[in-house]
């Protein structure tokens, strides 16, 4: 992982650090041209996030831009269903007759695994931590209706069509944490960076190819912090889940609980035109070492469109964790794999459409209580501007987007390649923010 770069305004200046690592392979140009300026040009974009140009800059920087804003959109930064208390997960009532069966074997199954986290006295005494990794992002397969055509506002029709895209996207990651309300995350992926954060109040997202903006409803943990790097609030989440019983998962004999979202809840994330219809999330629990071996969650999103039939988004994502190690006392997962299937349909059958992606994952480092971390580390933008409910409308091939499916994706020429015209009908950020 690199983190010092030369100064490019000036080659006797020091060296650039680096807040987030890239990975050595993001510097390999043999297949551009043989030319390692490139790259850090990339490189230089990244430390200009508000930079005018900006969105030309990225929009240009290959043919794979689509696909990667389309993963960073989806897998990027999203967040887990409902809000985590910092509490302790509560005492389990040895009276059986006090909570269903579901329950009460859910609440020992949370206990077993505090326990093989590293019990509860290691996990109390976190306060913060900072986790540095890096990851491999992979459009593994879409396939879609064949002659499905439409205007996405750029002034081109797209046909959307089959990708296979064996290479990936390399990147890296920084996620600082201070409790499960407070959170920072910044990825690069491939000359793409993406912010994410919460400050206790509000959870955002910035990305080079729209404005920064709030996730609806009270600020819920990072789903990347759940996936094995934050036990308290891994346990804290589900104390309240249910057991639905057993399942072997790549050969390991787990208990699965189940969590999921109330309608109040989904109410408060929906809008006018966006309609959280659930959001459910699955822990399976390894009954041999009593660790998270596996974190499911699935969520279906109704886009309502004034005179035409509602269109149906259902993503489903699917995290195996594995490599855990002990790190001052807590075991911490130092790798992993996602596998994401998002599936639209409604209206007639040919515009159904499945986007398959994958993401690998490897921790590089891990530090806990770090000194000097206060709550304005974690404020968010200045230019935070609160989503308005703008109309997110689907219409003929002969016909426009309006409101924010415009600031989706503005690659020109390259929506294409990943059937961006399909991708386009919702904002990819709202994938991420649900």
């Amino acid at each position: 992982m690199r983190t010092l770069r030369p100064n490019l305004d000036n080659e006797y200046a020091l060296e650039t650090v680096l807040e987030v690592p890239i990975p050595e392979e993001t510097f390999d140009d043999t297949k551009v041209n043989h030319n390692i300026t490139n790259s850090w040009q990339t490189m230089k974009s990244w430390m200009k996030p508000h930079s005018t140009d900006q969105k030309h800059q990225f929009s240009d920087f290959s043919g794979r831009s689509s696909e990667t804003q389309l993963l960073l959109g989806v897998i990027g930064a999203p967040l887990v269903p409902l809000p985590v208390s910092s509490a302790h997960p509560a005492i389990i009532n040895p009276a059986a007759k006090d909570h269903p069966i579901e329950s009460s074997m859910a609440k020992y199954i949370v206990q077993q695994y505090i326990a093989a986290a590293g019990g509860e006295k290691a996990l109390n005494s976190v306060d913060s931590m900072c986790v540095v990794g890096k990851v491999k992002m992979v459009a593994s397969e879409f396939s879609a209706g064949d002659e499905v055509t439409l205007n996405c506002g750029v002034g081109k029709a797209l046909k959307s069509k089959s990708v296979k895209n064996g290479g990936g996207e390399m990147g890296g990651f920084v996620l600082w944490q201070k409790r499960p309300d407070l959170w920072s995350l910044e990825l690069v992926v491939s000359g793409y960076k993406i912010s994410a954060g919460s400050d206790g109040k509000v959870a955002w997202r910035q990305t080079p190819w729209h404005h920064s903006h709030a996730s609806r409803g009270p600020p819920r943990p990072l789903r990347r912090s759940l996936q094995g790097l934050d036990p308290k609030s891994t346990a804290n989440l589900f104390t309240n889940s249910i057991c639905i019983g057993e399942k072997t998962i790549k050969g390991e004999d787990c208990f699965v609980l189940k969590l999921e979202a109330e309608v109040s809840a989904l109410k408060t994330r929906s809008s006018n035109n966006v309609q959280i219809m659930k959001h459910t999330i699955w822990g399976y629990f390894s009954q041999r070492t009593g660790l998270l071996h596996q974190l499911k969650d699935s969520h279906l999103i109704r886009i309502i469109t004034p005179g035409s039939e509602s269109v149906f988004w259902e993503t489903t994502m699917k995290s195996l964790v594995q490599d855990y190690r002990t790190i001052d006392g807590v075991n911490i997962a130092h790798g992993g794999q996602t596998i994401v299937s998002l599936f639209r349909y409604g209206e007639d059958s040919e515009s159904h459409t499945e986007t398959r992606m994958e993401e690998v994952w490897t921790i590089e480092e891990v530090d806990f209580n770090i000194k000097g971390l206060s709550n304005d580390c974690f404020l968010p933008p200045s230019d935070l501007i609160k989503e308005e409910d703008e109309p997110v409308v689907r219409t003929k091939s002969s016909e426009k987007f309006v409101g924010s499916a415009k600031l989706a994706f503005n690659s020109r020429g390259n929506l294409s390649r990943f059937g961006g015209a399909k991708i386009v009908a919702i904002d990819s950020d709202s994938f991420g923010d649900l």
